[in-house]
């Protein structure tokens, strides 16, 4: 087929799918103009990019089901998507299919202050769920950095976590019930509001998945007390296997802080003109410890903590004194990701997870890196349960400055591995871990993954090509995959 033929039909296939969606979608909920449809080209990682053919922007569950019904009766591949703040490429759209943004499923249906739970659409805002509870006292406690603007949709796509999730858990642990349009428009619900359900837990297998399985319409979450108090330990450091052994010994120690995350000095550095938080910007890591509850318990605990943190190593402490001053501390942390524009013009943040012992090891290795690839490396982590967010600076207009970016992403994710952990905590796999894929799991337990797959989308349309590599994509990868590093995303085709 030559250029010109190709492009008749790529036409003809956007006009058939784009009246088949007129029958039930007003007019201004389909876009399908290329400057209507560039803003949905990429997510946050914006290094990959693609026009979609048409997007779609229901405003309710019965335009969901009536638009994956068209979807599957047309053979179109369809992509849901949140608020775009995903990180990994998992809202990258595919050049002849569909984008279903559910953007204005935008409302908290009921709070229920006494059962401690919200019911709530997709595209409702993280924050917007604690600003409602806030009156009775609650919140939600999944707070990734995000949070003023990422979706609770996008959040149960990619099990996201934050600062706090270490004593409060990720989006699979503050779930109780999704409800869910499956491609052949069926509406199921998964879980319920109860402690426990019935057969398979088909709710953890849904959360995370990356809108491979459904498309959630509703979610149930849960509500947790605010805290009566909560206090803030800044603890520096003059060297990172210090400050990483220092995690280890706070866990070690029985402690489960509220909030347990670590930065290093060019992290710091980076941060503190920023926000003005009040950082060491001298030490060489600083730890944020967070503790919350009772001022009694949070008294202890910030002594407690306090002795474990000398007994480290720690070379200066500082504990927040009231509400604006804790909220001062993790500002900075909150903020790490814009500060980097301030001393990179680009910046490529990776995600995975180690166990705690190997944080100060993993931190020595990205440090040799460094200097293998000659980029700068900031780095920030959710030290508490091991998710690290490698910041890889990198100046896009420079000739091969991405690619060494990629490579080095890459080679942090494989030393994750080789340390016992995994290539994602947060951001979920999309297409930029795909290829890391295949360095951690076998043959057998990718087919385990595609068997789920095929249980809830037969026809491969949701989401294709993210998330699970194909055995056809790992083949390729062996082959090429000759030196560490040796390898991007771009290099590999689509399967």
């Amino acid at each position: 087929m030559n250029a010109k033929t190709e492009a008749a039909f790529t036409l003809s296939r956007q006009h058939e799918v784009v009246n088949a969606l007129r029958a039930v979608l007003p007019a201004h909920s389909i876009l399908f103009n290329e400057e209507d449809t560039r803003p949905y080209e990429c997510d946050g990682l914006s290094a990959y990019r693609q026009l979609p053919m048409v997007v779609v922007l229901p405003e309710n569950e019965a335009q969901i089901v009536d638009i994956l019904k068209i979807c599957l009766r047309l053979s179109v591949q369809v992509v849901p998507r949140g608020a775009g703040t995903g990180l990994s490429g998992g809202a990258m759209p595919i050049a002849d299919g569909v984008v279903l943004s559910t953007a204005r499923l935008n409302k908290i249906v009921k709070l229920d202050p006494h059962a401690r739970t919200a019911v709530v659409q997709p595209g409702v805002r993280n924050l917007a769920i604690s600003e409602a509870a806030q009156a009775h006292g609650l919140y939600y406690a999944p707070d990734p950095s995000s949070q003023i603007a990422c979706s609770i949709g996008g959040n149960v796509a990619e099990n996201s976590g934050g600062v706090h999730c270490l004593k409060y858990g990720l989006t699979v642990h503050n779930v109780l019930r999704v409800r869910v349009v499956t491609i052949e428009g069926d509406i199921i619900e998964l879980g319920n509001a109860a402690l426990d359900a019935s057969g398979l837990d088909l709710l953890a297998v849904f959360i995370g998945s990356e809108g491979m399985l459904g498309v959630a319409t509703e979610i149930t979450v849960k509500l947790v007390p605010k805290p009566q108090q909560a206090r803030v330990i800044m603890a520096s450091f003059d060297d990172v296997v210090k400050g990483g052994n220092a995690v280890a010994n706070v866990i070690a120690a029985g402690i489960i802080p509220a909030g347990l995350e670590m930065m290093d000095k060019t992290s710091s550095r980076m941060v503190e003109p920023f926000v003005k938080a009040g950082y060491d910007i001298d030490a060489e890591a600083i730890l944020l410890c967070e503790s919350d509850g009772t001022a009694e318990e949070v008294e202890e605990e910030i002594q407690h903590m306090t002795e474990v943190l000398n007994a480290s190593g720690a070379t200066a402490i500082a504990v927040s004194k009231d509400e604006a001053e804790r909220m001062k501390f993790w500002s900075g942390r909150k903020n790490a990701f814009p500060a980097a524009g301030r001393i990179s013009p680009d910046y490529y943040c990776m995600d995975g997870t180690i166990p705690r012992k190997h944080l100060a090891k993993v931190l020595l290795g990205i440090a040799e890196m460094e200097k293998t690839y000659g980029l700068r490396c900031a780095n920030v982590f959710h030290a508490g349960d091991g998710n690290l967010h490698p910041l890889i600076l990198f100046d896009a207009n420079q000739p091969g400055e991405f690619d060494r970016a990629e490579k080095f992403g890459a080679a942090i994710l494989e030393l994750c591995v080789e340390v016992g952990g995994t290539i994602t905590g947060e951001h979920g796999v999309g297409i930029e871990k795909i290829n890391s894929m295949c360095v951690q799991y076998s043959e057998q337990e990718r087919d385990a993954f595609f068997a789920v797959k095929r249980a809830f989308d037969v026809a491969f349309l949701l989401n294709p090509d993210k998330a699970i590599p194909t055995l056809v994509r790992c083949a390729e990868y062996g082959k090429m995959h000759v030196k560490r590093g040796e390898l991007k995303f771009s290099d590999l085709p689509r399967f």
